[in-house]
């Protein structure tokens, strides 16, 4: 069986950087509270120039840049996202129009767990040695459905987009394990409601009316804790690894509570453990991809490490993966 290696990986971030002592002249809040409740210090937001698309593109570009190849080359475009420009049409058809090429393209979703998710779809294309070469996009642009007046949501979202490029290795490299789970029965712990009732003349009759994030803090607080761990011991499990041989978890940046706890699980000491919510918040599907390309251009991890992706996210859904990372056999 063929493996699908990370050969590449890319990042994009819009420019306005949000801080938490922008958000105290915004809503009740402060500084403290945030940072003590989610270690989050501050995110980035998109503006009117910006877009999921926009995002993605970029991020893709990057992850070609890094393998060396060009959009021609790409047999597939698998993103991940909960926050497509425009209904209908996919977000990976959007960025296969900007990038070029005649790759197939189509979406996956799954919320904050969508990379991982998108991961696994597009590794086993490779696997099946069905394609050689697929781009797997994470993206969201949350911030542009929060509630800046709801104190105990606003505060946990930024944008952002993180890419990489899979490749055929002949080499134990890529994803060699998934774990893939949801509770549908707790969906309106976090949701947009409304979506579903939107039609194009809507803007125009009801001007004052915009879908929010909502969001029951306390019970995704439960279910993360618990199920983050249990995912990622899974997908080491799969491998027949002990937590002894994990290199580095890469988990989704939602709270630093909820990081730590999944790293106790695993009995990981911190400096196996990325963490990057302080600086960007919670990203949704682009977390995972961009905190794993921070990695990567650290040389945090390196050939021939073990690294453990896990996320979770609206749904309720999750997903985790352990990753051996490098490019032999390419």
């Amino acid at each position: 069986m063929p493996f699908a290696a990370i050969t590449g990986w890319g990042t994009a971030l819009p420019e306005r950087v949000l801080t938490n002592h922008d958000l105290e002249s915004m809503v009740d809040t402060t500084d403290e509270w945030i940072v003590s409740r989610t270690g989050i210090r501050e995110r980035r937001i998109v503006g009117d120039h910006e877009s999921t698309t926009s995002l993605a593109t970029a991020a893709a570009r990057a992850a070609l840049e890094k393998a060396g190849r060009t959009p021609d080359e790409i047999d597939l475009i698998v993103v991940g996202t909960a926050t497509p420009d425009d209904f209908l049409v996919s977000q990976a058809c959007l960025v296969q129009a900007e990038l070029g090429g005649s790759a197939g393209a189509f979406d996956v979703g799954a919320a904050c767990a969508g990379f991982v998710t998108a991961l696994s779809v597009g590794s086993q294309f490779i696997n099946a040695d069905v394609y050689h070469r697929v781009l797997v996009i994470g993206v969201d642009t949350l911030t542009r459905y929060v509630d800046y007046t709801d104190r105990s949501t606003c505060v946990l979202f930024g944008d952002g987009a993180g890419a990489v490029v899979l490749e055929r290795s002949t080499e134990k490299r890529g994803l060699l394990s998934t774990v893939l789970g949801a509770d549908g029965a707790g969906y309106k712990h976090l949701y947009v409601p409304g979506m579903a009732n939107l039609v194009p003349e809507s803007a125009d009759l009801f001007p004052e009316y915009r879908p929010y994030l909502q969001m029951n803090g306390k019970e995704v607080f439960r279910f993360a804790v618990q199920v983050m761990g249990d995912a990622a011991a899974a997908a080491i499990a799969k491998v027949g690894i002990g937590f002894d041989q994990v290199d580095m978890l890469i988990p989704h940046q939602a709270n630093l509570r909820i990081i730590d706890a999944a790293a106790r699980r695993l009995d990981l000491p911190r400096d196996k453990v990325w963490v990057n919510v302080d600086r960007l918040g919670n990203t949704s599907a682009a977390s995972v991809p961009i905190a794993l390309a921070e990695a990567a251009d650290s040389e945090s991890i390196k050939e021939g490490d073990n690294v453990v992706l896990v996320a979770f996210g609206a749904g309720l859904a999750w997903a985790a993966g352990l990753v051996r990372w490098g490019t032999a056999g390419i």
